[in-house]
């Protein structure tokens, strides 16, 4: 089975090399390597140059989920994961760890744990997202696997379509709402811990950052002619803090 990570940069210069060097690493055999950049103006393109030797493109693009389209477009693997260009694979073996768990339960999807890493430590873990047990029923208590983490067979986009691009900072959660929930494709949990993080996302940087979050995220229901509890949204954030309190 064929496996395609898409990493996509800009202005990356400072933390990409890690990233392309933990998916060189990677002990599968059969596995692609797409790098879309959006025209990065730091040593981002120069760094990509000399350290990947997959796919690459760098050219303007309308944000992240644009450039994550792009690299599905360009995917030729079966299965395809995200790996985001300050994010890296902790151990070698994690795509075979993935792969392995595609071929034993025939899913369509794949999921697993994420730990966020200080920004300049990144041997020191700052909160623990574990998302346990998958079940379709808890979307509605705020619940979704973390992003960088799935793995989605590429018939999947094809049948259920990309990224929408109405959305800027919730197109992930509105993706996964709605081919796990909504469409309820075949998944499966690998417990284990996949990917590290750097901290600080921007949909949590500040109140106004996370207001617009909570008013995508309730967009993303209402575009898939969804109705989430009243208190969906609420839990939401409210599981992020205790990923704060039960790292150690």
């Amino acid at each position: 089975m064929k496996i395609t990570i898409i990493t996509v940069a800009y202005n990356s210069q400072s933390t990409i090399k890690d990233t392309i060097e933990s998916v060189n690493k990677q002990d599968y055999h059969n596995l692609e390597y797409v790098i879309v950049d959006g025209l990065s103006i730091d040593g981002t393109i120069d760094i990509i140059k000399e350290h990947h030797k997959g796919i690459f493109i760098s050219e303007k693009d309308k944000g992240i989920y644009d450039a994550m389209n792009k690299g599905i477009d360009l995917a030729s693997g079966e299965v395809i994961g995200i790996l985001n260009s300050d994010d890296f694979y902790p151990d070698n073996n994690i795509v075979s760890e993935v792969a392995k768990l595609f071929n034993q339960s025939d899913c369509e999807a794949v999921y697993a744990d994420l730990y966020y890493v200080d920004e300049l430590d990144t041997g020191k873990v700052v909160r623990k997202w574990v998302s346990g047990s998958f079940n379709h029923k808890k979307f509605l208590q705020g619940w979704m696997p973390p992003h960088p983490t799935l793995f989605l067979r590429k018939e999947v986009y094809n049948k259920f379509g990309k990224f929408n691009l109405a959305l800027k900072s919730a197109a992930d959660y509105e993706l996964m709402l709605r081919m796990l929930y909504k469409n309820k494709i075949s998944v499966a949990y690998l417990p284990k811990v996949i990917v590290h993080m750097r901290a600080g996302g921007q949909s949590n940087k500040s109140i106004l950052n996370r207001l617009k979050a909570n008013k995508e995220d309730r967009m993303a229901w209402k575009i898939n002619g969804l109705t989430p509890y009243w208190f969906t949204l609420y839990l939401k954030p409210i599981r992020k803090i205790t990923q704060f309190i039960f790292t150690k």
